[in-house]
């Protein structure tokens, strides 16, 4: 049976990690949504297969060449991709796939006929989320698709790699290769410290945060009253005291930076 297996990644900020590199010479094509951060991750992405690619809100004047939004149809399959699935203007019934990045969390969802996709960030890790990849197979014959979710474990500073967990949409799957030393290790979920970030809107949580800390309140109650742990609300504030007038943004990429 013809199968087609494409690569999706997102929000790699820059960092094109040795292991997702290796990982998608075994692809027949890429699709990134978004957030490249450096025009160099898109000539060693050209480098390894096809891509296809979408500008995200902290590319540059380098990314001038890459659209905001994608429309392709591949092996028979009509695929949409942008980076931000808030900024979606049309009518989306009748494509097949649609791809998106920016929440760094992977996300699988139908609606109608149409597969949303999320693929999470592989890039470097924002808080403790998870990095991770999706991998798409086609088969055209049957017009039918299936998802493979890839993720890395970090421990560290990250800086050796290992294992890897491959998750088909049932969420069952298998470990892989090694890679390297076990600075990266496979896991089918995330542990609890993970938990209470998972489907929140991280940018809004923040900015809450930002705000109970001008009001005065403590890094106990501000984990309280927002479901987090202290030490990641320690984390945001410490980051909001320490570099004065930094947004929303600048912190999310300092804590990417500080996690990578």
């Amino acid at each position: 049976m013809e199968a087609h297996r494409i690569a999706i990644i997102s929000d790699t900020h820059g960092t094109l990690r040795p292991e997702v590199a290796e990982y998608l010479g075994g692809c027949e094509a890429v699709f990134h949504a978004g957030d490249l951060g450096r025009s160099d991750v898109l000539e060693r992405l050209r480098k390894i297969c096809p891509v296809y690619a979408v500008r995200g809100n902290v590319d540059g004047d380098w990314a001038g060449e890459l659209p905001e939004e994608l429309e392709c149809t591949l092996f028979g399959f009509r695929i949409y991709m942008i980076h931000n699935r808030k900024k979606i203007a049309k009518d989306l019934a009748d494509a097949d796939i649609v791809i998106y990045g920016h929440s760094h969390q992977y996300e699988e969802r139908a609606e109608g006929r149409t597969r949303y996709l999320d693929p999470g960030s592989c890039g470097p890790r924002r808080f403790r989320l998870p990095v991770t990849m999706m991998v798409l197979i086609l088969y055209p014959a049957e017009h039918r698709l299936e998802t493979k979710r890839v993720e890395w474990e970090i421990s560290g500073r990250g800086k050796q790699y290992g294992k890897r967990a491959e998750l088909d949409s049932k969420g069952t799957g298998k470990q892989g290769g090694n890679s390297g030393a076990a600075g990266m290790q496979a896991k089918a979920t995330s542990g609890r410290d993970t938990d209470f970030l998972r489907g929140r809107d991280l940018h809004g949580l923040i900015k809450k945060i930002m705000k109970e800390m001008r009001s005065g309140r403590t890094v106990a109650q501000i984990a309280a009253r927002n479901q987090v742990d202290e030490e990641f609300a320690e984390q945001v504030c410490r980051f909001y005291v320490t570099h004065p007038g930094v947004d929303v943004d600048g912190i999310l990429d300092r804590m990417e930076r500080k996690n990578l």
